[in-house]
């Protein structure tokens, strides 16, 4: 795991999120252009944090005023990567480095759920890149 600092208001969210859930939160992105806290948790502990019917992502919304996802961390970046785009289905993800030395990350779906995976304007996709790029430095995502 990289060297990660976390901001005050970053710990103060992680705090928030871990008493009411009573999960392990690996990280915390804070999204200001789109309006959302992205939680990164424990592996298997998903379920746990949405909570019944969704519940404590509600009630979290409700307290803080902006979207919350969850994403399950992973310790390779093409799991982590497929996490981010769940539910999704999706069928691979390969890392590639550009002629300049960029990293990209191509992740495959099926045609049907190409809308599932891209997210309602490109949200799946920019949270995905913001993952990628914080804990690989991989630049471009990219769904096919």
């Amino acid at each position: 795991m990289p060297e990660i600092k976390l901001t005050d208001r970053e710990m103060r969210y992680i705090a928030l999120f871990e008493s009411l859930t009573n999960t392990t939160v690996m990280d915390c992105v804070v999204d200001d252009d789109k309006n959302r806290i992205i939680f990164l948790i424990k592996p298997g502990q998903a379920g746990l944090a949405v909570g019944r019917n969704g519940i404590n992502v509600k009630r979290l919304r409700e307290i803080l005023n902006k979207d919350i996802e969850i994403i399950e961390y992973a310790e390779t970046p093409e799991e982590l990567i497929k996490n981010c785009f769940y539910p999704a289905n999706v069928r691979t993800v390969k890392i590639t480095t550009t002629a300049d030395n960029r990293k990209v990350a191509v992740i495959s779906v099926s045609p049907a759920e190409k809308g599932l995976a891209i997210g309602k304007d490109g949200r799946n996709v920019s949270r995905a890149r913001l993952i990628a790029k914080r804990y690989f430095d991989i630049e471009k995502v990219v769904v096919i």
